[in-house]
């Protein structure tokens, strides 16, 4: 049975974050909130997490999780490199809500799916959610709802959409809105923009110039 803990109490707080801690090792999926809308995490480095993560979403390994991090240092672990725009984009973006992809760190053991040897990293701007990752290492998260229904902005929505598949459940109040964070492809030679979201183009562009866009680019967190 799913556990949910009000994290608005400063006691719920450090019991789910403590929950959570326990739970993630046993495999088991963590719904907390991001800056943008809420995430259900596993494990980035367990495959069967993993799995469990795609099959309560409902989709399938076509389209790999995101990983979260909660320090910098974290994220250059898991990519071969930042390529020359990398570093400025996460000097001027994070923690906030800008997805980058980068290669992922061949040395690495682990399976997110069909990803072609490439990892979409994020360093969330919410307090609950750095301290969870700070503490967990990399998670695989992704928006906590079934695959092509509504972002869950509230941890009940979350909990609507998918129940006792979920260990832990840490409610930190309503989200800011429900708009994605946006998705920056670094792997090629110019960034190249994958979803539009908060951070707008004109932003990005403000830092590396140059970025390659199509008007139908679109992604589910």
């Amino acid at each position: 049975m799913s556990r949910r803990y009000d994290c608005a109490d400063p006691e719920q707080r450090e019991a789910g974050l403590a929950d959570a801690l326990i739970a993630i090792p046993k495999y088991e999926l963590v719904v907390f909130p991001t800056d943008t809308v809420y995430g259900v995490g596993v494990d980035a480095f367990i495959p069967p997490a993993v799995t469990a993560l795609l099959d309560a979403k409902g989709r399938g390994r076509d389209k790999p999780p995101p990983v979260l991090v909660g320090t910098v240092r974290a994220a250059t672990a898991l990519v071969e490199n930042l390529g020359p725009y990398g570093q400025d984009l996460i000097d001027a973006f994070w923690p906030g809500p800008l997805t980058l992809i980068c290669r992922v760190n061949r040395s690495l053991s682990w399976d997110l799916g069909d990803a072609k040897g490439t990892v979409a990293l994020r360093m969330p701007l919410h307090p609950l959610a750095l301290e969870l990752l700070k503490q967990t290492g990399p998670l695989a998260v992704s928006s906590a709802n079934r695959s092509g229904a509504p972002a869950a902005t509230t941890a009940a929505e979350a909990e609507e959409q998918l129940g006792d598949s979920v260990g832990v459940y840490l409610d930190g109040g309503p989200t800011a809105g429900n708009v994605p964070s946006t998705i920056l492809d670094l792997t090629t030679a110019v960034p190249r923009l994958l979803r539009r979201g908060v951070i707008s183009v004109e932003k990005i562009r403000g830092v590396v110039g140059y970025v390659a866009t199509d008007s139908d680019s679109a992604s589910d967190d």
